[in-house]
């Protein structure tokens, strides 16, 4: 038996050594000194009290108080007034009353808490701390002051060791930078990134930036937007969301992907994408994934669709001038010189050069837009039934004298080449540092000393007109106006949209070609629609079964609007023309066709009122008995309704 005892006490001891040292880590050594000690009895078990500057050491924990119980029972240490915990590293925690479980290192902290390792300070009315893990949570409201930035919020917890707190219940961070509401987030106090779990708010720049979203993070130091799930973004009048959103402040560098709406106030338009690239610096913009344009122009809405989407701002052309050279004859040195002559040789190179220089500014933008309003066209207070020749004479427009109005120093021109980079849309990630990089173009002029076009696109210039590209499969569609081509391109500064390769647009009954389409626009609707090059017009006459259509063809078209209502058209050079003539009951009389130089068009109730014709006159007219309608058809014709968009729900599809 006594040789059992030994054998049992001998495997025992090690576990019960172990066991005291494992013990004594946390609740062992404890000291506790005052300036007056009492002792007593309860049914509870046995209680000290410590009176006047009490002190209580446990580990490398220190508890200053000005009186102190300890219950022996329980291992509860109750402490009241001046309650101070000082921690190694530098932890130190402050409150009017303190209950501290020893066992557990755990503390509830009751009255003016206050909580800080140093930097960060944590102040609330009731705290619950674990001196082992150095967390703290509180219920009851509490704020976090971190350098020059606040926190509050109804509930946290903290962890001092990692200097990451979780703030619940109308959380506020306020910073010289920026405020964040939430219900629900997550601060490092040292990094300063925040993450979101809950419906939360970003504001900054006097509440002109405002970044919204339910899931993401968001670094205050470097200004960087993470955002998972739907967010949005609003930026000084610009406004974007997305399912994910990137955002870059101190760049400018914005991405978004999913159900992307952008919308510009200043100009009224919104994007509807999947994919979107946005450079705030440079005002670039990049749009894939089905992207549609809504432009709202007064009473009418334009909608775009593409594959690909380009906006940006127009970059200036410098003009250089050169000085004329007059060279005045002189039959001696001491002859007097012809002021007279001299100033008109002046005058007479001034216009040369202004001359030149505006065939220079008119060859470096895409389309040369003055020239459709070259001819003056009088609306014809009379109507006829039939064509008729012209014979006025056509009207001259005064030119302005280069010298009573002097010559532009620039103009604006739609940057090209390859420095401005098409960013890779199917990239999975883009940095955010990306930027697009400045881009100087120098191009040269014949006989001039050369024109150069600087482009600074790191910070673009806020006064620059933007311009808008859409390549790959473009559809327009308004009530008034609808368009087809490959590609588009549509500048602000003139209200202009540019229909580029196989262009179509159509206009209530009648569909326009030609090699490229410009249409204006002014602040209300449609003001004109011009085709510089192998123009056609063709207007459905009658029901659609019967395939009459009147027919108008010519090198160049200008038509013009009113109301988003078609009232007259000029052709020219080449007009051609195939018209179903009616009478007065709305019956057809016959075909009249016939060509000249130039031709105007009326309309009434979008259609074909009177013609006029000027020049080289050619017309003959068939009966409809004699008609051979199939082939009644000018050379160019092409009829094509069906590639025509019926509604605007196509371009969403």
């Amino acid at each position: 038996m006594r040789r059992l005892l030994v054998l049992v006490l001998c495997c025992l001891l090690p576990a019960i050594g172990f066991a005291q040292k494992k013990d004594s880590a946390n609740t062992t050594f404890v000291d506790l000194s005052a300036d007056n000690v009492f002792g007593y009895k309860t049914d509870s078990g046995d209680v000290s009290k410590f009176i006047g500057n009490a002190v209580f050491h446990q580990g490398t924990d220190t508890l200053y108080c000005d009186s102190l119980y300890q219950y022996k029972a329980t291992n509860i240490i109750e402490a009241f007034s001046n309650v101070r915990i000082i921690q190694a590293g530098g932890t130190q925690g402050k409150s009017d009353y303190l209950k501290y479980l020893s066992g557990q290192k755990l503390a509830y902290m009751h009255g003016n808490v206050s909580l800080t390792d140093g930097k960060n300070d944590l102040q609330t009315e009731d705290l619950t701390y674990d001196l082992g893990t150095k967390i703290g949570h509180y219920e009851n409201g509490g704020i976090l002051h971190n350098d020059s930035t606040n926190v509050t919020s109804r509930s946290g917890i903290y962890n001092v060791a990692t200097k990451m707190v979780r703030f619940t219940g109308n959380a506020v961070i306020i910073d010289p930078e920026y405020k964040i509401h939430s219900e629900d987030l997550e601060y490092h106090t040292e990094t300063k990134v925040t993450q979101f779990f809950a419906k939360s708010t970003v504001e900054s720049d006097s509440g002109k930036s405002i970044l919204q979203t339910k899931n993401g993070t968001y670094d205050g130091k470097r200004g960087i937007a993470h955002f998972i799930g739907h967010s949005s973004i609003w930026n000084d009048g610009e406004y974007i969301e997305g399912d994910s959103l990137d955002y870059n402040k101190l760049t400018g560098y914005g991405l978004g992907n999913g159900h992307v709406i952008a919308i510009d106030t200043a100009h009224h338009s919104t994007l509807y994408c999947g994919h979107a690239e946005y450079f705030h610096k440079s005002r670039v913009l990049w749009a894939s994934i089905k992207p549609v344009m809504e432009q709202v122009n007064g009473v009418d809405t334009f909608y775009l669709r593409a594959d690909t989407f380009y906006t940006a701002p127009m970059v200036k052309m410098k003009l250089e001038k050169a000085k004329p050279k007059v060279k005045v004859k002189k039959k001696d040195d001491d002859e007097v010189i012809d002021s007279a002559a001299a100033i008109a040789a002046i005058k007479a190179e001034n216009r040369r050069i202004k001359r030149k220089e505006d065939s220079i500014a008119a060859s470096k933008i895409v389309i040369d837009t003055a020239a459709m309003l070259r001819y003056a066209v009088p609306v014809d207070t009379l109507r006829f039934p039939r064509y008729r020749k012209d014979t006025a004479k056509q009207k001259k427009i005064a030119v302005t004298d280069s010298l009573t109005k002097p010559a532009p120093d620039f103009v604006w021109v739609v940057p090209t080449g390859p420095k401005y980079r098409k960013l890779d849309t199917s990239a999975q990630h883009v940095t955010m540092s990306t930027e697009i990089k400045p881009v100087v173009k120098k191009t040269k002029m014949k006989g001039g000393k050369g024109v150069i076009a600087v482009a600074d696109t790191a910070t673009a210039d806020t006064t620059a007109p933007m311009f808008f590209i859409a390549w790959n499969h473009v559809r327009l569609f308004s009530d008034s106006m609808q368009g087809k081509c490959d590609s588009m391109v549509y500048t602000r500064y003139d209200s202009t949209i540019r229909m580029i390769n196989d262009p179509i647009a159509w206009a209530h009954s009648s569909q326009i070609t030609g090699d490229t389409i410009l249409m204006i626009l002014d602040s209300n609707a449609l003001k004109s629609v011009y085709v510089p090059n192998n123009a056609l017009v063709i207007s459905q006459s009658g029901p659609e079964k019967a395939e009459l259509f009147d027919q108008v063809q010519g090198k160049t078209l200008t038509a013009y609007f009113k109301g988003n209502a078609i009232t007259h058209m000029l052709v020219e050079p080449d007009a051609e023309f195939i018209y179903y003539a009616k009478d007065e009951h709305d019956a057809y009389m016959g075909v009249d066709q016939g060509s000249s130089v130039r031709m105007l068009i009326y309309f009434e109730d979008q259609k074909i009122s009177n013609l006029k014709l000027h020049q080289d006159v050619h017309q003959v007219n068939t009966p409809m008995d004699k008609l051979d309608i199939p082939n009644t058809r000018l050379s160019r014709f092409k009829w094509m309704p069906e590639l025509r968009p019926k509604t605007k729900e196509e371009l969403f599809d």
